[in-house]
């Protein structure tokens, strides 16, 4: 299937390994321009090499620096003078238990999670309204998740505005079960560790638990984000779509 998207310019935060990084590569093999950040320059350059030799014809652009900040930000947005497409992503709030996070570990949080995507999604929306094509498909990590809770509520109510909606800009929640990557595969060994149990045995003992019987592959995600992303997907926005082989059990 035509995506209808090659030529369009995308920003794609944390892709350099990852969901993020196989959202870049489905949007480059879709013939999408885009530029790509993450606060480590090495791996990230090695990342943007990789998707220059995946679709020679797209321009790649690495822009290291942390997103959460108005450095970042304003780093990464000024490499393009407009964006069409905007995936918002970032890693998680540390796991472990709430009685000994402080209060600045809940900021830190709600920056990450909550506020920056908010603050990228303030730069660029009015401008894909006024251009009539805009997509942001938002890599949303588990809703139990205080700072997620809170942008899940105001993606709900800004998807649907009649200035938003209506001008082709369509916004969506990605929420992903568990995917073969590597932060992946580091918490759950790092749980099987610290219970004494044996990490293969452990990680089989998950994949069991998901009714599909395996991790999600972060192609399939990246496949999913492009489709998001593409002229076919204009009809589809303010939702939270759910990929996760079934693990939660919901007739909604």
């Amino acid at each position: 299937m035509n995506l209808g998207i090659a030529g369009r310019w995308a920003l794609v935060c944390a892709a350099s390994k990852g969901l993020g990084k196989a959202c870049a590569q489905a949007l480059v093999s879709e013939g999408v321009n885009v530029v790509i950040t993450v606060r480590g320059e090495q791996v990230l350059n090695g990342t943007a090499s990789q998707l220059r030799v995946l679709n020679p014809a797209v321009t790649v652009i690495a822009v290291a620096g942390d997103i959460s900040t108005p450095a970042g930000r304003s780093a990464a947005l000024a490499v393009h003078e407009h964006f069409d497409i905007l995936i918002n992503n970032a890693g998680g709030p540390p796991a472990g238990n709430f009685r000994e996070w402080n209060r600045d570990t809940w900021l830190k949080a709600l920056d990450a999670n909550m506020l920056t995507p908010i603050e990228l999604i303030k730069a660029t929306v009015d401008g894909m309204a006024a251009r009539g094509f805009g997509r942001k498909p938002i890599e949303n990590l588990g809703l139990s998740n205080g700072a997620r809770s809170g942008l899940t509520g105001f993606i709900a109510g800004l998807a649907r505005q009649d200035n938003i909606a209506s001008r082709n800009v369509t916004i969506n929640n990605l929420q992903p079960g568990s995917f073969d990557t590597d932060r992946l595969r580091g918490n759950l060994v790092a749980a099987a560790e610290e219970s004494g149990q044996d990490s293969e045995a452990f990680l089989a003992e998950c994949r069991s638990e998901i009714p599909a019987k395996r991790f999600g592959s972060p192609e399939e995600f990246g496949a999913l984000c492009a489709f998001v992303c593409s002229s076919h997907a204009g009809y589809l926005t303010g939702q939270n779509l759910l990929i996760d082989g079934g693990a939660i059990r919901s007739s909604q």
